[in-house]
């Protein structure tokens, strides 16, 4: 009787044992799967599912097999914060904000222009880049400047807001599904003007035009450029938001900057994030 007991008090004390590791191990497992977004309306605990675009350098794009870019990059900061791990999917973008609105992303990342028109579909975290219209053309086309581009053949990438400039010129644009085929354009001599977001314009031209295609002009656009998240999901644009000032505030935003678009300079009435966390001006 006195084993039987003994027993029956060891067995007691494990149980108590298992009990209370199995309670820590479950509240370690929450914590960890609300640190993994669980509590943020994803499509997968942990995983931040973002829509991109392959073909957009310096902002989205892909190299060597990864996704990277100033925006891809910003957005991979920022998911850290989240404890999220970014996983990145090929789009077009007259696809993208619907399909983010739909739920088949958590987020869209490409260089977003915060519209009136684009707020009936997404919502948008705060702005984090500011951007230029760009006017791409070829050394031969005589073309310096926006006004001289009524009737001429001009191309733009369907759905963006220098497809909406073009529309509102009364332009009659030719609309392609991406940037690989407004430039393709250019260099084909099938249209004379394309007309598109200057920091990338330029690159592709430089790297892409075959010599023969510039930038001719620029424009500062008014609107920021911000992540795009599901109207539904205000959890995840108020987090994405605080992530967004921490990589500010870190130095984070100020070096992706500086690697992706060196000498370029701020306006000085662009604040990035909430516009009240500090952060070190880029060097111009």
């Amino acid at each position: 009787m006195r084993a039987f007991g003994a027993f029956r008090r060891v067995v007691a004390v494990v149980g108590a044992i298992t009990l209370a590791s199995a309670m820590v191990a479950c509240g370690s497992n929450q914590d960890k799967s609300a640190a993994g977004g669980e509590d943020l309306g994803l499509m997968s605990a942990g995983t931040l599912r973002i829509g991109t675009l392959t073909d957009a350098p310096p902002n989205v794009y892909v190299k060597d097999g990864k996704f990277t870019g100033f925006d891809n990059d910003l957005i991979t900061a920022v998911a850290a914060k989240l404890n999220l791990k970014p996983e990145f999917v090929g789009t077009d973008f007259s696809a993208l904000l619907s399909q983010v609105n739909g739920g088949q992303f958590d987020l869209g990342s490409s260089s977003i222009t915060v519209t009136e028109a684009r707020k009936k579909t997404v919502a948008f975290s705060n702005g984090y880049d500011f951007g230029y219209l760009g006017l791409n053309t070829t050394k031969t086309s005589g073309i310096t400047s926006f006004d001289q581009l009524t009737g001429k053949r001009v191309v733009v990438v369907q759905g963006t807001v220098q497809d909406d400039y073009a529309t509102q010129k009364n332009l009659n644009p030719v609309r392609v599904p991406n940037y690989n085929a407004a430039l393709g354009q250019l260099k084909a001599g099938t249209a004379d003007a394309w007309v598109s977001p200057a920091e990338i314009g330029e690159k592709m031209a430089k790297e892409q035009g075959g010599g023969t295609v510039i930038l001719a002009a620029k424009e500062l656009s008014d609107a920021p450029m911000a992540f795009a998240v599901a109207k539904s999901n205000d959890k995840l644009r108020e987090a994405v938001n605080k992530a967004l000032d921490e990589v500010i505030a870190d130095g984070t935003w100020t070096k992706l900057v500086e690697q992706y678009y060196p000498g370029r300079a701020v306006p000085a009435n662009f604040k990035p994030g909430s516009g009240s966390v500090k952060f070190t001006a880029p060097q111009a």
